[in-house]
């Protein structure tokens, strides 16, 4: 069935501190050949200066974290994850160093993370594709994937550089970007929730599918080649403004007990409504009526998402 669409007001351009992300540093020799054997990115063919998404699976292939991360050098990797998995992250990674050249460290208080939202993500041009990356003196400048029309960039640079200039941006609006942008961070209340494909991390460069084996490697393509995957991530606007979303949260529809999907990550707009990524079986989408945390919680309207489905290029 159709979905009613809303036309949102444009998101204020500036610059946000993100204290909500943290910083995994990997250094050595080895950095990228251990992180190639662990994630679902091809690390060993990222040249020094590009950025991917990526993220660590279980054995069966579930998020257990997610990352943006950034080769700054020949034997260097940044990964930029949500902060309330950092610890637990760092910690298995590093079960599986053995005895590869590489250490594994919370680099969260060495370097400066910013959100750059508008012109200053752009730099002044046209928005650069998607995980390219840009150098401004010491600083790497990640392009995201916009909120809408908007541009968004991640700012990142050793501690002690020049912050960027601009208007401060209120950390309420980059959190709703995050969202609008269509790709949900895994965070403590989805961990281990997730294929990567029930959050389409397939359709924006999360998932190399060429590269060699990695942990939860044959659930994740046997999900996205043998037609077994039955969810989607997909982007929400909740109908009333008292009505409050939050990661974990389950999503019905009327009349059924049983949950078809969960919120992954929501955010408030300014105008008082909430908006969510939600991880929802296909069938759903199709269903007459959406709702929040119970079959007759607030209402839940579908939007288009703001990329393509793998499987529909």
């Amino acid at each position: 069935m159709s979905h009613p669409q809303t036309a949102f007001a444009p998101l204020p351009s500036g610059i946000a501190a993100l204290p909500h992300l943290g910083v995994i540093r990997a250094a050595g020799e080895e950095a990228a050949k251990f992180l190639h054997g662990q994630l679902t990115q091809d690390f060993l063919l990222l040249a020094d200066g590009q950025a991917r998404l990526a993220a660590l699976c279980t054995a069966k292939g579930r998020m257990q974290a997610s990352f943006v991360g950034i080769k700054t050098a020949s034997d260097e990797v940044l990964l930029v994850t949500p902060a309330d998995l950092l610890a637990s992250t760092l910690k298995r990674l590093s079960m599986f160093v053995l005895r590869a050249k590489v250490k594994l460290t919370d680099a969260s208080a060495d370097v400066l993370l910013r959100g750059l939202a508008g012109p200053l993500a752009a730099g002044g041009g046209e928005a650069a594709a998607p995980w390219q990356v840009r150098q401004e003196g010491a600083a790497h400048i990640v392009t995201l994937y916009p909120a809408g029309s908007q541009p968004r960039a991640l700012w990142i640079a050793p501690a002690g550089t020049a912050l960027p200039e601009g208007p401060e941006l209120p950390a309420a609006a980059w959190r709703l970007g995050e969202v609008r942008s269509g790709i949900a961070d895994i965070t403590q209340p989805i961990a281990e929730a997730f294929v990567p494909q029930m959050l389409n991390y397939e359709s924006v460069g999360g998932v190399n599918f060429k590269k060699g084996c990695y942990p939860g490697q044959e659930v994740v393509a046997r999900s996205q080649f043998r037609g077994t995957l039955k969810r989607r991530g997909y982007l929400v606007r909740a109908h009333a403004s008292d009505a409050p979303l939050a990661a974990g949260q389950e999503v019905f529809v009327p009349g059924d007990e049983q949950p078809v999907g969960t919120v992954a990550q929501a955010a408030q707009a300014p105008e008082g409504h909430w908006e969510a990524i939600v991880s929802m079986q296909t069938s759903a989408s199709e269903a007459p009526q959406l709702h929040a945390g119970s079959p007759d919680g607030a209402r839940l309207v579908l939007q288009p998402l703001p990329y393509a489905l793998l499987e529909d290029i």
